[in-house]
């Protein structure tokens, strides 16, 4: 039974253990840098099966306007069981009605956001990180 928590008190190295078993793309060798995201954050939800984090939704937000959906993944282990969805609804409850929900999908994920609830947008821009 998986539960959620919407607590940051998250440790790096279980959730770059995530990010690493999740596939997505993010230095989950880089320990210093997880836990700067972690404390940066505005909003996470995390995914639990019992002790083990499976599941985060990290985002950063003015809460009245805008929330940027830096990190959303699942364990390889418990993809297409809804959880993705969960956290995604949860992060909507704790920003409210006022806000927009954004993000940037890997290419490979183009076809799963649109599957909860997002809308595809031809009108952004990036300039993207350098490392």
């Amino acid at each position: 039974m998986v539960h959620y928590s919407d607590l940051n008190d998250l440790q790096a190295v279980d959730v770059a253990n995530l990010f690493e078993q999740s596939g997505i793309k993010r230095p989950y060798d880089d320990l210093r840098r997880i836990e700067n995201m972690l404390e940066r954050a505005d909003v996470i939800i995390s995914a639990w099966d019992g002790e083990k984090l499976v599941g985060i939704a990290r985002a950063l937000t003015d809460f009245v306007y805008c929330c940027y959906l830096s990190d959303l993944a699942v364990d390889r282990e418990y993809q297409h069981k809804g959880i993705g969805k969960v956290l995604v609804r949860q992060l909507q409850t704790k920003i409210g009605d006022q806000c927009s929900l954004v993000l940037i999908s890997a290419p490979g994920a183009m076809d799963y956001y649109p599957k909860i609830g997002f809308t595809a947008s031809d009108r952004a821009f990036v300039i993207p990180r350098k490392r």
